[in-house]
């Protein structure tokens, strides 16, 4: 018998051709690309080949749609287990996204759904049905798979708390060491799905990033023996890797790959053969069941992605993106703007989540606002001190690096995952970065109000959520120093400031330098 083990991750709500740039935008991913190439690899479906569909999480927030459906048409939340069914997903795990808008939409996303979601390091005070199922077990001809799914830990870290009340987020290594050995009692095959990234270079098992627990597949392949395939995601990396005799894939983001680990099987129910593989979806044709299902509500969005919001006096749109983390720019000005006139605060930061950021046009919609501001963040005010915001600037001076004069991205926030999204930058203060100094020692200059930081000088600072409980590798801050928070998203706070401020001007900001 051949098991084909096919996976999608991270779709991030991308269900239709588009990345919503423009109405007529067709992109090269998609889930309903992604269920026409699924098709295919499920048309044998019998005793000879075995397909079994999971899908790996982060797949209900991330794009405009979701955004849509979540705010103003909850009810059609359903949709997302509807189109999994037509996919025949055998078995689902939670990523991290999947409780940004808290576990009653959640339980509402997964109400359709044909198949158990399976959360073994998430513990639930209040067992409720979908954190009850840490595994399932299927057979056919005798052959038994149990696949176990896993969660990454830090969402307890991340998210907002009410999100998540009385759930408790295991460390993926300590779950598995004591489920896979009762699973291998119980099944032939021991597949691993977990919402995870790996953390060390499958070749030469270096560290690619910091062992701080976010990512844990490669201690997973070390320390838990009897994983028989793993399934991951997270990062977005593109991976079809063995590693320790363990196939393991990763697909990318937004349906652009999908995942497929093959395992043939003989008569004894031994494995005897492991491949694994990424499939790119880009020369499929979107599925048109699913389209059938999805155009309805994607057009309704189309149509509220280009409502007027305002204008902008100047340019605010973004042409260099590595040129406005140096030296500023006014969209980012904009946004510390707007959390600064939400919170009353006068210190703010933001950062630009990734280099698709356009900024905003001269006549501004909600497309403009929902394509540069992707996150759902709501904003915290922080209660910190000068000696943390030094630290939290001093990681933010990390982000670059030197190389023969010219300044780079640290490649610690470019692989194994891009996270241009961890770099800040803040208004209210003035500071300066010195690049020819050690990273931990680039700050050389903040002054707030005129006169230099002090260490023990009491501040108050608008972050978002994200950043305010530490995200990022940001220890300085953390939900203890939080004072309060709004319940508001950000892209309905741009918009709110769009009504009481038809035009605005875009300013280069100078409170930032850098020297190198």
């Amino acid at each position: 018998m051949q098991i084909k083990l096919i996976s999608t991750s991270d779709v991030h709500g991308y269900l239709a051709p588009t990345d919503y740039s423009r109405r007529d935008h067709v992109a090269p991913f998609s889930l309903s690309r992604a269920a026409t190439l699924i098709a295919q690899l499920t048309q044998q479906d019998d005793d000879q080949v075995w397909p079994i569909v999971i899908d790996n999480g982060d797949y209900v927030q991330g794009s405009p749609l979701t955004y849509f459906i979540a705010r103003r048409h909850r009810a059609l939340a359903p949709l997302y287990s509807q189109l999994a069914n037509c996919n025949h997903v055998a078995a689902g795990v939670l990523g991290n996204h999947e409780f940004n808008y808290g576990l009653d939409y959640l339980d509402l996303c997964e109400s359709s759904r044909h198949y158990p979601m399976l959360t073994a390091n998430i513990h639930d005070d209040q067992q409720r049905t979908l954190f009850s199922q840490p595994y399932t077990i299927l057979e056919r001809s005798g052959v038994k798979v149990a696949i176990l799914g896993l969660t990454t830990q830090f969402v307890s870290r991340w998210e907002q708390p009410k999100n998540i009340a009385g759930l408790h987020f295991e460390d993926v290594v300590e779950c598995a060491k004591r489920w896979v050995p009762k699973l291998h009692e119980l099944a032939d095959v021991v597949v691993v799905a977990y919402h995870g990234g790996l953390e060390r270079d499958p070749q030469t098992n270096a560290p690619t990033e910091r062992l701080n627990g976010e990512n844990r597949g490669s201690a997973l392949l070390a320390e838990v023996p009897g994983i028989d395939a793993m399934i991951t995601g997270h990062q977005h990396r593109k991976l079809a890797v063995t590693i320790n005799g363990v196939p393991v894939t990763q697909p990318g983001m937004k349906g652009a790959n999908v995942g497929v680990i093959t395992l043939d099987v003989d008569d004894q129910r031994q494995i005897i053969r492991r491949k694994p593989n990424v499939i790119s979806v880009k020369e499929t044709q979107p599925n048109a069941d699913l389209m059938t299902l999805v155009s309805p509500i994607n057009e309704r969005m189309e149509d509220w992605l280009d409502t007027p919001l305002g204008q902008i006096n100047g340019d605010m749109l973004v042409h260099n993106h590595l040129d406005a983390r140096l030296h500023n720019h006014p969209y980012i000005d904009f946004i510390n703007r707007v959390e600064m006139a939400a919170t009353g605060t006068d210190i703010a930061a933001t950062a630009l989540f990734n280099d698709d950021v356009p900024g905003l046009r001269q006549h501004v919609t909600m497309r403009e606002v929902m394509n540069s501001y992707v996150y759902p963040n709501k904003l915290a005010v922080e209660k910190i001190t000068g000696a943390d915001l030094k630290r939290a600037l001093e990681r933010c001076a990390s982000y670059f690096l030197l190389k023969n004069g010219r300044v780079i991205v640290n490649p610690e926030f470019l692989k194994p995952k891009l996270r241009h999204y961890v770099y800040d930058i803040y208004s209210g203060i003035d500071y300066t970065f010195d690049l020819t100094k050690p990273i931990g020692q680039r700050l050389v200059r903040l002054d707030y109000h005129g006169q230099p930081v002090t260490d023990d000088q009491p501040l108050t600072v608008t972050l978002n959520h994200y950043r305010a409980g530490g995200g990022g590798n940001y220890p300085m801050y953390g939900t203890a120093k939080i004072d309060h928070q709004l319940p508001t998203d950000m892209t309905v706070l741009i918009a709110d400031y769009f009504a009481e401020h038809p035009v605005v001007t875009a300013n280069q900001p100078t409170n930032f330098n850098v020297k190198y």
